[in-house]
């Protein structure tokens, strides 16, 4: 309802990309498909994430799998994170409607990417669909870190949406000597943090960029008549 607020947020949100070091398909400026968008929460965002990855893999199954109907395919959809992640991925799966996996982290509590391979390999066996998965860059329990880049590899590799939730240490990224921590986040399709935390911004304020915004778009589309105009598109 405010294209000038809108159109600042997304500038607003590539200078924050920038200050981060994010990769350039994450950002408006690139002129691809990115750009970020201000969420309320961590939990909001993975929820988000989550819908345009139920959306992708819907069109992806319907096209290897015509047999299953829409029910069928979201009845048997999988997601994975690490038992170290926070609630609200959890959370995410029961109001998406979605199964999803908590795997077991390695000693230094991080998620590997052996291991999500297993579940994925273990789950297509038995019939299920994989489409999700959230690596955590500083868990709340215990500021722990993903293996993010072997992650990555396993989600491209099966073609499933990698989310990354940032919430809690996403800040020291714009610390270029800590950026090692986000080795990997080029293979993502989706990042998060809060400046609501360490940047001391006021609540409400979760930054999340996207890769390929269009499947969250897509998702929650109902077009009506009254929000048409001759401008559309020309925004992102």
């Amino acid at each position: 309802a405010s294209p000038a607020c809108t159109e600042l947020e997304v500038v607003m949100l590539d200078w924050l990309g920038q200050m981060l070091g994010l990769p350039e398909a994450f950002l408006a400026r690139s002129g691809g498909a990115g750009g970020g968008v201000i969420q309320g929460t961590a939990s909001e965002a993975t929820l988000v994430a989550l819908l345009g990855a139920k959306a992708r893999a819907l069109q992806r199954y319907k096209q290897e799998r015509p047999e299953l109907s829409e029910a069928d395919i979201v009845a048997k959809l999988v997601g994975y994170c690490s038992k170290q992640a926070h609630s609200s991925v959890e959370r995410a799966g029961l109001l998406g409607g979605v199964r999803l996996r908590l795997l077991e982290p390695d000693a230094r509590r991080q998620l590997r990417g052996d291991v999500l391979a297993d579940a994925i390999q273990a789950d297509r066996d038995a019939g299920l669909l994989p489409f999700y998965v959230v690596a955590t860059l500083g868990t709340t329990s215990s500021c722990t870190f993903d293996a993010l880049e072997e992650l990555g590899e396993v989600a491209n590799r099966e073609d499933v949406w990698l989310h990354v939730d940032a919430a809690y240490a996403g800040s020291a990224f714009i610390c270029p000597e800590l950026r090692y921590l986000m080795k990997g986040v080029e293979l993502a399709n989706s990042f998060n943090f809060n400046p609501h935390k360490w940047l001391l911004v006021n609540f409400d304020c979760s930054a999340m960029w996207l890769k390929e915004p269009g499947w969250v778009v897509n998702a929650f589309n109902v077009d009506p008549l009254y929000l048409k105009h001759d401008q559309q598109g020309s925004a992102p």
